[in-house]
């Protein structure tokens, strides 16, 4: 993929022609708001042709950076530069028109505009007043082009995927010639080709020299595309590192969260019980050959695998969301068959799904609604619902589980990924479940919210509950697990207690051979 070539003189000029001086700098920053200290005195500085990863919990601070250099907040104090030009933007267009470009999380495309009108948004082509459709295209293609993408200019946006959406976003970037391009968690809602794509290009864009910003939870992330990394917690700078191999990844949890990497998973060991779950032979889609395995009250079992490995799948055939070909499944040493999902949860047996906001939530329903939305038939007489209940179970669950939302009729939609799972786990508490399938239960979630759930998988297996844990994160796996089971190529091909799953051993067993 070859994208445009950055502008000489606009990144050699006198203030900046060394590749080691910052062609980004913000100095000194500090954002309050009524009661929040958002920013403290926080500095940053971004050379071109850097990619610079910028971490920490939510609420750190790192939308509000993102903000001022975007121009939607203005900082108290403090400045920032470009090229060694100091800038105020009092405005987004002021940013957009100094060559500032944030690729935001949440997109900000027009669905019904199509792929051309969304890239040139705010500068359509025209001739005597009148829309250029013809030029507008030949641009829109040429532009798509240069990305790799083979996407129709003339169709509707709202068509497209999310990857291909956020393609979008950066084309539009790169015809406004941003030099400095921020992307916020731009890999939450990829699927793995879309990710290498979108790496690829950032690599591209880095070779350009321009000055990216990379806001990301995953430190895979970090290590594989980074070349520096700062930290901000509670609104403060608090340290910035040469990424890389070198980098220890407990010191960087340690900075992001203020304890060390111990506390973060903080493992409580305990004995299991009986064998509650038994997966005799099953076999279905994504699963190359029968799939067996046990797993006891009071266990907390990891599922460890690469991408394609078949963990989601088998997850999906054990819940009943997936007709198996062949196998059984033993509950409580009973033969159980899960025709639907609804089954398996009036059986005892729970999803917590990959993709929270597709197949885990209704985003635009309450609190109350997808907490009760499962157990909603306890509160219902002659199909008229008890809303009191419902409030009720609600409230009974914000409070115990610590979720943090105005009261239950918020949309859950609002509420950050660490509390919409926990919404998802009070759904099920309120329902019998003796075992628990949690898949990727901490994608997207920082640190500090990962420490919470994490208590709260501790607290269903002391109380007798199965946890399994399916997870890609290798230091969480072995941090949680009482035992970890490896998957590869549609097969499990590893069961290593505790004691045991090293990196090094649940990497040799996960690699294809």
């Amino acid at each position: 993929m070859t994208v445009s070539q950055p502008d000489a003189a606009h990144l050699d000029s006198s203030a900046g022609s060394s590749d080691t001086e910052a062609y980004l700098q913000l100095a000194g920053i500090t954002v309050q708001f009524p009661g929040v200290l958002a920013l403290d005195q926080v500095s940053l500085d971004v050379r071109r042709g850097e990619v610079h990863g910028l971490m920490g919990e939510n609420g750190a601070g790192k939308s509000t950076l993102l903000k001022v250099l975007s121009g939607v907040n203005q900082p108290a104090a403090g400045t920032l530069s470009l090229n060694g030009v100091v800038q105020q933007f009092t405005t987004t267009k002021a940013a957009i028109e100094a060559g500032v470009a944030i690729i935001y999380q949440e997109l900000h495309l027009v669905p019904e505009l199509t792929v051309a009108e969304n890239l040139m948004l705010g500068a359509l082509p025209n001739r005597f007043g009148v829309l250029d459709e013809k030029a507008l295209l030949a641009r829109a293609m040429r532009e798509l082009e240069r990305l790799g993408e083979k996407i129709d200019p003339a169709q509707q946006v709202k068509y497209l995927s999310i990857g291909q959406r956020q393609m979008i976003e950066i084309g539009k970037a790169l015809m406004r010639d941003a030099r400095v391009i921020a992307f916020d968690e731009p890999t939450s809602s990829l699927s793995s080709r879309e990710t290498t794509q979108l790496f690829r290009i950032i690599r591209a864009l880095k070779a350009e020299g321009r000055a990216i910003i990379y806001v990301t939870h995953r430190m895979e992330e970090v290590y594989e595309l980074c070349d520096r990394v700062t930290v901000f917690r509670d609104g403060r700078h608090i340290d910035t590192f040469e990424a890389g191999e070198g980098l220890d990844r407990d010191r960087l949890i340690s900075c992001m969260v203020g304890r060390s990497i111990a506390d973060v998973y903080g493992y409580r060991p305990r004995a299991a019980g009986d064998v509650q779950l038994e997966v005799k032979g099953l076999l279905g889609p994504g699963l190359k050959e029968p799939a067996s395995f046990s797993a006891r009250a009071g266990e907390i079992v990891g599922f460890f695998g690469l991408v394609g490995a078949g963990r989601s799948e088998l997850m999906k055939l054990i819940y009943g969301a997936v007709k198996p070909a062949a196998g059984e499944i033993v509950l409580k040493g009973r033969r159980v068959r899960f025709a639907t999902p609804r089954d398996a949860v009036r059986a005892g047996v729970a999803l917590c799904p990959e993709d929270r906001k597709q197949e885990g939530i209704v985003s635009i329903a309450s609190v109350s609604d997808n907490l009760n939305i499962s157990c909603r038939r306890h509160f219902s007489r002659f199909n008229v619902l008890n809303s009191r209940k419902e409030a009720q179970t609600a409230k009974e669950f914000i409070a115990k589980l610590a979720i943090k939302t105005r009261n239950g009729e918020t949309p859950i939609g609002t509420l950050s990924g660490g509390n919409q799972q926990k919404v998802i786990l009070s759904r099920w508490l309120a329902e019998e479940i003796d075992v628990f399938l949690m898949d990727e239960p901490t994608r997207g979630i920082d640190v500090g919210a990962r420490s919470e759930i994490y208590g709260l998988l501790y607290g269903l297996a002391e109380a007798g509950r199965t946890v399994i844990v399916v997870s890609s994160d290798l230091a969480e796996v072995i941090g949680i697990a009482d035992r970890v089971l490896v998957m590869k190529e549609g097969r499990i091909v590893g069961d290593l207690p505790k004691a045991q799953a090293t990196p090094d051993a649940l990497i040799k067993l996960a690699l294809p051979r």
